[in-house]
């Protein structure tokens, strides 16, 4: 007797989405992870990874820290008589240590906080945010100067290897 297969295939990886201009337009200094307190609607979108954060930012506000500026799409199966603002600021689970200290890094002049990568862990979802300081567009050339690099030196080694 056989074993029936899944009819979902596994995924390798558990990330919804990432931010890529994030890392390209700041200096991440120290990352964290967040839990995230969603609606059921807005968990049923994730499933689905109908969610950006390109946009997005996180404040703090009343000491909790609030996510703004992330659109999460409602799906077309959703409620009829739930009202999905896929626009709305979501709060930030995290403990009074953790915002404290957060609070302590942002008043420095420069640093903010930006959301990195929204993945799933043990079928919650986690917000990776990030103390950030923003990059001059001298810092983005040299970037792209050593990424030019990085590639040119892999392609030559590539070559010599064959």
């Amino acid at each position: 007797m056989m074993a029936k297969k899944s009819k979902k295939a596994k995924t390798l990886t558990n990330t919804i989405t990432l931010n890529k201009k994030a890392r390209y337009d700041y200096f991440i200094e120290q990352t964290l992870e967040a839990g995230l307190s969603l609606q059921g609607w807005e968990v049923k979108s994730l499933r689905g990874g109908k969610m950006q954060i390109a946009k997005s930012y996180v404040i703090l506000k009343n000491n909790e820290l609030f996510l703004f500026g992330a659109h999460i799409s409602a799906l077309k199966s959703a409620s009829t008589h739930v009202n999905a603002d896929p626009t709305r600021s979501r709060k930030l689970l995290l403990n009074r240590f953790e915002i404290n200290r957060l609070k302590e890094k942002i008043n420095q002049k420069g640093a903010t906080i930006v959301p990195l990568k929204l993945y799933w862990i043990k079928g919650k979802a986690k917000l990776e945010i990030g103390v950030a300081k923003g990059k001059k567009a001298r810092d983005r050339r040299q970037d792209i100067k050593t990424k030019d690099w990085q590639r040119n030196k892999q392609r030559v080694l590539k070559t010599s290897n064959q």
